[in-house]
């Protein structure tokens, strides 16, 4: 048997009974009607009361929505500043020395370092030997980590600011590392992995020249 709705006699006098009821619930007042303010002052709480309740809904989704795009455009922003930093590689005499003078101000970074096992040149340091397979294990071509580990060895004296770091393999004949450090962790968010792989790529490509 189905039961029948109240009548409207029947929630009056319920809600007259509960006057906090409305208080207590105020998303109810998204599906209300609002009353006219020519009913007086209570009527008029009661409006007010449907248009905070409104403006509340309009600013958690507004605010979902500004976090969703500040997500997509540091992931954006990466990738715009990752392509002129290729182009100043592109232009640079000493590609190894454009990555380490150059590309920390091109990137908005704290720290962009080279390191090798094998040899120790100019604008390279040197790692201990099995660091990238360690770190890139076969498969990986770069990691973005929230939390960076041996610091010192990666970003030498810029290490106490670096508060988020990626690595990425630079392909070429002798394996070589691209880390990237930065204080402000949405300057290297988790969207641009592809970034930091396509400078690795790039940093390989000019020393093949």
């Amino acid at each position: 048997m189905t039961k029948s709705s109240p009548t409207r006699q029947e929630v009056e006098a319920w809600l007259r009974a509960n006057p906090g009821f409305l208080a207590e619930n105020p998303d109810l007042y998204l599906v209300l009607t609002p009353p006219a303010r020519v009913h007086g002052e209570g009527l008029a709480d009661h409006m007010a009361a449907m248009v905070n309740a409104a403006r509340d809904r309009v600013r958690e989704g507004a605010a979902e929505m500004q976090q969703a795009l500040a997500s997509g455009r540091a992931g954006t922003g990466l990738a715009a500043r990752a392509q002129e930093a290729v182009l100043a590689l592109m232009r640079a005499r000493d590609p190894l020395e454009c990555v380490t003078q150059e590309w920390p101000a091109l990137l908005g970074l704290d720290a962009c370092h080279v390191g090798c096992e094998r040899t120790a040149r100019a604008h390279v340091q040197r790692l201990p030997a099995g660091t990238l397979k360690r770190v890139l294990p076969p498969g990986r071509d770069a990691v973005l980590r929230p939390v960076p580990r041996e610091a010192d060895l990666f970003h030498q004296e810029a290490a106490p600011l670096v508060r988020r770091d990626a690595l990425a393999r630079i392909p070429g004949s002798q394996p070589m590392l691209l880390a990237l450090g930065a204080r402000d962790p949405e300057l290297l968010p988790g969207e641009g992995l592809e970034s930091v792989i396509f400078l690795g790529r790039a940093i390989g490509a000019a020393l093949a020249r």
